[in-house]
């Protein structure tokens, strides 16, 4: 039986702020980063890898939380572990001196996510199949047990969450069936950067059409002018029936954002993205009601299920977007999906980060076979940076996600990749140090 006998945490990251990949009217010189885990066992067949996202300056203190809530794994056993996700997840969370420093939130639940993401590829790769397979395959009692849903229980009991998925049960295969043939449906933030020239969004949506989205989003919130401009070269190449959808990365307060987006309703936008404060629940649901029939969505900073809870008890969002890496891992994600689907939100996770799209095409997949049965309102996010790092990059076809076949999450990198954009000893950083050139 293996055993883990230790585990890395490597703050890895990538100079995106180069070339404006990323940039927002929030964060205009992000440098997409990870706090990448690693864990080992004494089977040198058996290793599972994990991270949480961040954009450059903090990622060492995610880092180091990541080393701390990881270390009562080391020398347990992997077939106990994995055999109770579940159990050591609340194991994990609990730790009530470092719950103080959240609690469940903040850089010791990024930590959280980083290592139970490490643990759950870990279990799918000890069972040999891709972490969307693992979790279709899980009974609703097994998915229940896993999913964290302490503080929710006043909308949605253990109980239910299994009726709902025992719903499901009978189409799972006919469904993956579906997605084999068809893919996952995804959109792309890639051609509407805020940082990006006229020129190169006209040319990367005319390239996003070309390649089969029908859904392009765009970075808002800095300059109106600039903004409407903007909109109207994207909704031109995408045409009267192409989706566009707009982001304001949380700049506005809640006046400005109904003001501005009926500024640029004329251009149809699908929804209108983290309007404002992601805590702002009441914010969002007067947004919501004043700038209808355009749809609201945020989530990606959502900092836990208890957060998702009342956006959807207020009515306060049409699209649930959460995320892979600030949720605590695969538990808490589960807790939001099934919240999701009991509210009726369709959720479209999202993955503007390095390696966010490879973990969100596993969840996205469990969510249609196993969770809402459904792809109406749904779409996944892509963006089109850093898949070259990762073993088992994504992969889109006509503008859809192609079911991921490699056993495990997809989350490990290339050890030329994180050994080249280790902070700050890597190749690349200590090259630049020499140069007098650290940012």
């Amino acid at each position: 039986m293996p055993h883990i006998t230790s585990v890395e945490v490597i703050d890895v990251r990538f100079p995106t702020s180069l070339t404006q990949d990323g940039s927002d009217a929030m964060n205009q010189d992000g440098d997409y980063s990870a706090a990448y885990v690693v864990l080992h066992t004494d089977d040198p067949e058996l290793t599972g890898y994990g991270f949480t996202f961040t954009i450059g300056r903090g990622n060492d203190l995610c880092v180091a939380a990541a080393a701390q809530r990881a270390e009562p794994l080391i020398g347990r056993d992997v077939d106990v572990l994995c055999g109770d996700l579940g159990g050591i997840y609340r194991e994990l969370q609990s730790d009530s001196q470092l719950r103080w420093l959240g609690p469940d939130k903040g850089v010791v639940h990024l930590a959280l996510a980083a290592v139970m993401n490490a643990l759950w590829d870990l279990a799918a790769r000890r069972a040999g199949v891709p972490l969307w397979r693992l979790l279709t395959e899980m009974s609703p009692e097994q998915l229940v047990q896993a999913a964290d849903l302490r503080y929710l229980t006043d909308v949605l009991t253990p109980d239910q969450a299994v009726t709902l998925l025992t719903r499901q049960e009978a189409g799972r295969h006919q469904r993956i069936a579906e997605l084999r043939a068809s893919g996952y449906p995804c959109y792309t933030t890639s051609a509407g950067w805020l940082g990006y020239s006229d020129a190169k969004l006209r040319g990367l949506c005319e390239k996003a059409v070309a390649a089969g989205y029908r859904h392009v989003k765009l970075k808002v919130g800095a300059n109106l002018a600039d903004d409407i401009r903007r909109c109207g070269i994207a909704r031109e190449v995408l045409g009267p029936d192409g989706h566009l959808m707009i982001d304001a990365n949380q700049v506005w307060d809640v006046p400005q954002a109904i003001e501005w987006v009926k500024a640029l309703a004329e251009f149809e936008p699908l929804w209108i993205e983290e309007p404002t404060s992601p805590d702002d629940i009441l914010g969002h649901a007067a947004i919501r009601k004043a700038v209808a029939p355009i749809g609201v969505a945020t989530g990606e900073h959502g900092m836990n299920r208890v957060l998702f809870k009342q956006m959807f008890q207020a009515g306060a969002i049409d699209y649930c977007q959460l995320d892979a890496a600030r949720l605590g891992s695969v538990n808490e994600v589960l807790a939001v999906y099934l919240l999701a689907a009991w509210f009726d939100v369709p959720v479209c996770p999202h993955a503007g980060g390095v390696g966010l799209c490879e973990l969100v095409q596993h969840l996205a997949i469990f969510d249609y076979v196993a969770v809402s049965g459904s792809l109406d309102g749904r779409v996944t996010e892509y963006v089109d940076h850093l898949h070259e790092h990762f073993v088992d990059p994504c992969v889109i076809r006509d503008g859809a996600y192609v079911l991921p076949t490699a056993p495990g999450y997809s989350a490990e990198m290339h050890r030329k990749s994180f050994q080249t954009y280790q902070f700050p000893d890597g190749a690349y950083w200590t090259s630049l140090a020499a140069a007098d050139r650290l940012p």
